[in-house]
């Protein structure tokens, strides 16, 4: 009462904070009223004056110390004027900075003062744009005014510019300025809202990006704002799919960048975890961002991850083509026994055997859920309560033998709530007649033991006997999970459902949008087995290269900002997560819709019959109507109805997912009837036809109630846009999946029949409205506790890829990437040293692991009297190697190309990180998946995650060191000097080891692995010159590979390497005549090379073409 009573006398926290901002908007209209008269050429210049200000703030682009080092006296004093004009022109806040001279030591520290004070920069942008606030939005209010009655070209389409900033318009730019979420009705224009902030942010010259829905509004938006945004001064760009890497860099240098949430977050993925240089990398940074519809992507798609993929790097042989024939038999087998216990449990049901009758719905359900006669036979009350409760009475069983007895029964069992399906014996025995060991797993365990104690074997027996039964265990891995996929590509997995098959390839469906989304693909085989399904060819297996949620993608932006009309019922997330509070706007009009009670009826068949005989109704009058359903499927099953009706209608389903824009826009002329989904053509205005406000506007029809308030008001919003008229209604069941679960269904099931209501007779009271929407927060605060706790588990896997992309940054990007080779070093020879030179849990030092690393990372030859390992502390044993190995490093530096060294270590260190980061995002994956079992044994699944996600992210920082020093002395610029620099090296002193050791392990002597490669190089004299193949050679993921690759087969690593698929790589080499030395070819006859390869170095440069999937994963 008393929070009531302070409400009405000093108004809500929104209202007070509106109240704040009014002051600023009356000062806008003031100096925009003082302007009158004012042409562009006055509006651009004071464009020119904030922007001279703003960009002296902007990072300077500066080279790093090794080519300041070397560089010419030009390019000394081109670096050094560049430094002064900037310094110049910040004297005034800052009078201590130095005068730069041409030379390297006062450009370095020139550069070193402009990192001291570039951290106060942020204050003092921020505080120059609140005061220029009030001007600069004048700016934008004056630019829209001039542009009035101009025509603007608009995907092709001319449109009359008639748009100017009403004062309600001027709030929500503020608020979006300031870091709120502005929730404005539909219709109050949040895209001309938007042109306020982004035109004061874009004058700092760091970027602002506007984030919208789908391309198609990024596009419309570029180029219907961006002409108010032109004509001011600014320059505007658009990112789009399929968009070369050039080209998307020119729009991100643009001063406003238009783009969807996918766009902006693989491009982050293929700057900071693919690109091999900083040409390579598009995007300028993440300094500001707006986006549209905010609920939409930061709420409903912010756990979708982003995903790019590529090729496989352990590919299993593929058995969807052997298996699809079986399944398929599997698969009509189980048709044919549903449609049987359809009839049966018909039968049963008349007779009066309700338990025979449920037992049999029920195998149903397990066995195919999506029968036409069991979903038939759901809509009456009295089926589903014999299935619901012969359902209840298998699971009161603590031991579920019953249940598993009659799954028996079946040949496999489908859970559609879990997309998952389970062959059971009758299906297997189809398969695999008398061999049901095909589907068993060996136990390893076991097994080995029993090996290791059969006396009677040799040590070769038991390694092949072990060696086959791991074999058998892949194959049967491999054949279970073919057969679970294939079951759930024909069980699950519906065409023109889930996918639509379009040139040969399958295309999966947004189930919310009905949009198709081509280039994503689901993970884990899943997609493979649908291409078999459809007779398509079956493409490789994909892993994943680089992976970020939506939601910590735009938790990487320094400020954020949103617009949507319905936020305040997600407020404590947006603040929770993003920090972001939402803040009302008032409408500019007031919004004078009708909403209707809603109307309850006890069936699905019930409800539906309602609808069309409304939809008729209002059809036959004129109005348009725009019927809200909450999935594709209901979609369909609607317009199967109205087309049985003659309603003439549309639907933006996949099949006509591009005219989606246009089909909503057209919703409110006459007569019109469009059925969409609550989410589709988010971001289109729908605008009244002639004589449409006479009969009353645009009825809004919902057919369920959402599981989220706000998707229900985002529904009833597309109607009675500034001032129209309009009416909503939704028409609901108590079969609908909210009311069942949360509004107490049964019950009120029971009363209406107790009261005697008829078929087709609905309940109406604003009394169920209110108990509708608090089950609706209920769901609403479950569905958020589900997600906080994602939220943990993606926090854990965002912290790591943080510290490995800023490795990756910093070994792309560094001043001195030799420093960081060094680094590796030490902290990589510190380690080993720990490990092998202290006690183990027997007791052993292992001075013999050691020497063979240290000869099998670096061109030692070290015997073990060399070495001299025992008796000395690790300390003073990794300081001697290092002392040693750098010595070598130096040597061999000596004569590498000086202009492509930088080039060289970046590439050593950039390959390391990129295949074991990729590496371990598989084995995170997989811990993710498995860990949730540890629930079973009463522990906390996700502190368990955390500590193992540790564990094994610890274990990565520690092999990138080691990979990184396995490519010190494999990767070369200059063919014939890294062979000079082998011949200077003393011959090999490393003992032979065991045969039967050679026999698994190979020859652990790099240095005589590098001279056997070489000297196998050399042409013969009668060819002095030639092209010549290299040995096979593994392909990298991202990168070219070094001279490593072609002794990965001869020269063993004491981690666990990764088997790649290979490739014939050639090098062109020139012998000159009458000469015995190897020379390499020169720069200018080489083919020109893909950023981040060296040339000299055996590489071939090959990236294979990554795909970018944004599905979740099945």
């Amino acid at each position: 009462m008393i929070k009531w009573i302070l409400n009405k006398i000093v108004g809500s926290k929104n209202q007070r904070e509106v109240r704040k901002l009014k002051p600023v908007v009356r000062r806008i209209l003031d100096i925009e009223k003082s302007w009158e008269g004012k042409d562009q050429d006055f509006l651009v210049s004071k464009t020119r004056e904030w922007q001279a200000y703003l960009h002296r703030f902007t990072p300077m682009d500066l080279p790093t110390r090794g080519v300041i080092l070397s560089a010419s006296p030009q390019l000394l004093e081109q670096v050094a004027a560049t430094l002064n004009t900037r310094f110049e022109s910040l004297s005034k806040e800052f009078p201590k900075l130095p005068k730069v001279e041409a030379t390297a030591e006062s450009i370095e520290a020139g550069k070193k003062a402009w990192v001291e004070i570039e951290p106060k920069f942020d204050r003092m942008r921020s505080r120059y744009l609140e005061e220029i606030l009030p001007e600069a939005f004048a700016v934008v209010k004056s630019g829209a005014k001039l542009l009035c009655g101009k025509d603007v070209d608009v995907c092709g389409t001319p449109i009359r510019w008639d748009m100017v900033h009403f004062e309600v318009q001027l709030l929500g730019g503020i608020a979006l300025h300031r870091g709120f979420i502005a929730e404005m009705a539909t219709g109050e224009g949040k895209t001309l809202v938007a042109t306020l902030p982004v035109y004061l942010n874009a004058l700092t010259g760091l970027g602002v990006h506007v984030v919208t829905v789908n391309d198609y509004l990024a596009r419309r938006d570029s180029m219907w704002m961006g002409s108010l945004f032109s004509f001011l001064g600014l320059t505007v760009g658009c990112i789009q799919s399929m968009m070369p890497s050039d080209l998307r860099r020119r729009q991100y240098q643009c001063d406003i960048t238009y783009g969807t949430n996918s766009e902006f977050g693989f491009d982050y993925l293929r700057d900071n975890g693919m690109a091999t240089s900083r040409e390579a990398q598009v995007q300028r940074g993440h300094y500001f961002a707006i986006i549209d519809e905010v609920d939409s992507i930061l709420i409903d798609e912010a756990r979708t991850p982003l995903i790019i993929s590529g090729p496989a790097v352990i590919e299993r042989e593929q058995q969807y083509d052997t298996l699809k024939p079986l399944i398929e038999k599997v698969v009509r087998k189980q048709i044919e026994l549903c449609t049987s216990l359809m009839e049966k449990a018909n039968k049963l049901a008349k007779e009066g055997d309700t338990e025979g009758a449920g037992r049999c719905l029920f195998k149903v359900k397990l066995g195919q859920p999506r029968n036409r006669a069991y979903m038939r036979s759901q809509q009456d009350p009295e089926f589903r309560r014999m299935v619901e409760k012969y359902e209840l009475f298998l699971y009161q069983d603590p031991r579920k033998l019953e249940l598993f007895k009659l799954k028996e029964e079946l040949y496999f069992t489908v859970d559609e709530k879990t997309h998952d399906a389970d062959l059971m014996e009758k299906g297997r025995e189809i398969i695999s007649p008398g061999h049901p060991e095909a589907f068993v797993l060996p136990d390893i365990g076991t097994e080995f033991v029993n090996i290791d104690e059969d006396e009677t074997l040799t040590e070769r027996e038991k390694e092949a006997r072990k060696t086959a039964l791991l074999k058998r265990l892949d194959e049967t891995g491999a054949r279970l999970h073919t057969t679970s996929q294939l079951l759930k590509a024909y069980t699950i997995y519906e065409k023109d459902v889930e996918y639509v098959v379009k040139d040969d390839k399958v295309v999966i469906i947004d189930q919310n949008t009905g949009r198709e989304m081509p280039g994503r693909r689901w993970s884990d085989g899943l997609h493979q087995a649908v291409e078999a399904k459809e007779g398509v060819e079956v493409e490789a297996e994909n892993m994943t290269y680089a992976t970020i949620t939506i939601q910590n993608y735009f938790r990487l932006y320094r400020r954020l900002a949103g617009m949507t009309g319905t936020a305040e019922t997600e407020a404590a997330e947006f603040h929770d997560i993003y920090k972001l509070d939402v803040l009302p706007i008032p409408t500019n009009r007031p919004c004078i819709r009708e909403d209707a009670n809603d109307f309850i009826f006890r069936s699905r068949r019930e409800k539906y019959n309602a609808v069309v005989g409304k939809i008729v109704e209002l059809h036959k009058k004129g109005q348009p109507v725009l019927i809200g359903t909450a999935s594709v499927d209901a979609s369909e099953t609607l317009s199967r109805m109205l087309k049985y009706a003659r309603v003439p209608h549309e639907v933006p389903n996949a099949k006509n997912h591009q005219r989606e824009a246009e089909i909503i826009a057209r919703a409110g002329q006459r007569g019109a009837v469009t059925v969409s989904t609550n989410m589709a053509g988010r971001g289109t205005d729908i605008k009244l036809g002639e004589g449409v406000a006479d009969l009353g506007g645009l009825f809004v029809l919902g057919t369920e109630r959402y599981e989220s308030r706000r998707i229900d008001r985002q529904l009833r919003g597309r109607c009675s846009r500034q001032g129209d008229p309009g009416a909503s209604q939704f028409f609901l069941s108590f079969e609908d999946d909210l009311m069942r679960n949360f509004g107490g269904s049964e019950r009120m099931t029971k009363m209406m029949d107790r009261f005697g209501m008829q078929e087709g007779e609905a309940v109406e009271n604003r009394l169920m409205n209110h108990i509708i929407e608090g089950a609706q927060k209920r769901v609403e605060q479950r569905n958020y506790m589900w997600r906080k706790h994602v939220l943990d588990y993606d926090d854990v896997m965002n912290q790591q890829r943080l510290i490995v992309y800023a490795m990756r940054n910093d070994a792309l990007l560094c001043e001195e990437p030799r420093q960081m080779l060094y680094d590796a070093l030490v902290e990589g020879v510190n380690a080993k040293c720990e490990v092998y030179l202290n006690e183990d849990d027997t007791g052993t030092v292992r001075y013999t692991d050691l020497l063979q690393w240290i000869n099998s990372t670096f061109p030692m030859g070290w015997s073990e009297k060399e070495a001299d390992l025992k008796g000395k502390r690790p300390e003073d044993v990794a300081e001697t190697i290092i002392a040693k190995v750098r010595e070598m490093y130096e040597k061999k530096i000596e004569g590498e190309r000086s202009d492509r060294v930088d080039q060289m270590e970046r590439s050593i260190m950039l390959q390391a990180i990129d295949k074991l980061w990729q590496q371990h995002l598989t084995d995170m994956d997989a811990l993710r998946d498995g860990v949730r079992l540890r629930a079973q044994g009463q522990r906390d699944p996700l502190g368990e995650y955390k500590r193992e996600a540790y564990e094994i992210f610890e274990t990565l920082m520690n092999n990138i060191n080691f990979e990184i020093l396995n490519g010190m002395f494999r990767s070369t610029t200059n063919l014939s000097a890294f062979e000079d620099f082998l011949a200077s090296l003393p011959a090999s002193n490393a003992e032979e080891e065991d045969a039967d050791v050679m026999d698994i392990l190979g020859n652990g002597d790099l240095l005589s692995a590098l001279r056997e490669r070489l000297a196998g190089l050399a042409p013969k004299a009668s060819e002095p010159e030639d092209t010549l193949p290299l040995p096979e050679m593994p392909e990298l993921p991202v990168m070219g590979e070094s001279i490593s690759g072609a002794l990965e087969t001869s020269v063993p690593r004491s981690e666990k390497k990764m088997v790649l698929p290979k490739k014939k790589t050639f090098v062109n080499i020139k012998r000159p005549e009458g000469s015995g030395d190897l020379v390499m070819v020169s720069p200018e006859m080489m083919p020109e090379e893909d950023d981040g390869v060296t040339i000299g170095s055996i590489d071939s440069g090959h990236m294979p073409v990554a795909e970018e999937d944004e599905a979740p994963r099945a």
